[in-house]
């Protein structure tokens, strides 16, 4: 079957597509608004230069997306977001902990936790928190406001879905703390995170309640979707980086890895390894700006 070839990338020219195999050349290209370039009804013959293409992309820092002809961003219900190094530019657990000199061995956890080595995230979370015992609730503030950025694209991301009528739904490992403060700023529709507790203003090294795993994040997409009336693996795009995303990924209709690790690159059905959020949004054809 032809499908569309999508190529966006932060430094992308045009004069950088000569450098494309003879084959992809020779593609009619559209330029996108952001930059980027579109080939619509590509041949199975040209789409069997992966490989050459792939080398192409890891040269010139481009993130190219094969999708199906006349994507629509309107045809999706709900878009589903991980926090962590997802939406956002940190680890907000790891930023925490070296407010009390323990950042290297909480992100050890978080790291081994993200790529899929520690399966079990409740525990491996409980771990993290408890080296955070003492911790006032003072630098949970300092990190929202001096670490905590959001990452490229997100904006734009959220203002096109809500233009196309999506359901946003923020959905994390992570903390209350930070979830409540970008759900108001971002006017996102819903969110759901775990709660730390907090006792006469400092940490107490335990989290609040059922801690919210991969299990957890697939079952509120799953609700989300169910509540408007619509199947999460026809309706639903979701977006993660880490092992803990896999599940939610895994009940969406469009799976994305953001800058992810390998396995979830592995099982998504698109990678952004370069470019930021937005870059969601040139694989539409309904998207114009």
């Amino acid at each position: 079957m032809n499908r569309t070839l999508v190529l966006q990338g932060p430094q992308l020219e045009s004069s950088q597509l000569a450098a494309l195999p003879p084959a992809l050349q020779q593609l009619s290209w559209q330029t996108l608004a952001n930059g980027g370039f579109k080939a619509l009804d590509v041949p199975a013959a040209a789409q069997e230069l992966q490989s050459a293409l792939n080398a192409w992309c890891e040269q010139y820092r481009v993130d190219a997306a094969w999708v199906k002809p006349g994507l629509q961003l309107s045809h999706y219900r709900v878009l589903a977001m991980d926090m962590d190094s997802t939406l956002i530019n940190i680890e907000c657990i790891d930023e925490i902990a070296d407010a009390v000199g323990r950042k290297a061995e909480v992100a050890a956890i978080t790291e081994a936790a993200m790529r899929g080595e520690i399966t079990d995230f409740a525990e491996s979370l409980r771990r993290r928190v408890a080296l955070l015992e003492g911790v006032p609730q003072s630098a949970l503030t300092a990190v929202y406001e001096e670490r905590l950025g959001l990452n490229p694209g997100a904006e734009r991301l959220l203002a096109a879905a809500r233009q196309a009528g999506l359901t946003t739904l923020l959905v994390s490992g992570g903390f209350t703390f930070f979830t409540d403060r970008l759900h108001e700023r971002l006017q996102l529709d819903h969110s759901k995170s775990n709660t730390l507790e907090i006792v006469n203003g400092h940490l107490t090294g335990r989290v609040l309640g059922e801690i919210l795993d991969a299990e957890g994040k697939a079952r509120e997409l799953k609700r989300l979707c169910a509540s408007l009336g619509v199947d999460s693996r026809q309706h639903a795009i979701a977006i993660g980086d880490g092992a803990n995303d896999l599940k939610m990924l895994g009940e969406s209709a469009l799976s994305v890895a953001y800058h992810a690790k390998p396995a979830v690159v592995k099982a998504t059905d698109q990678a952004i390894r370069y470019g930021g959020l937005d870059t969601v949004l040139g694989w539409f054809d309904d998207i114009t700006h």
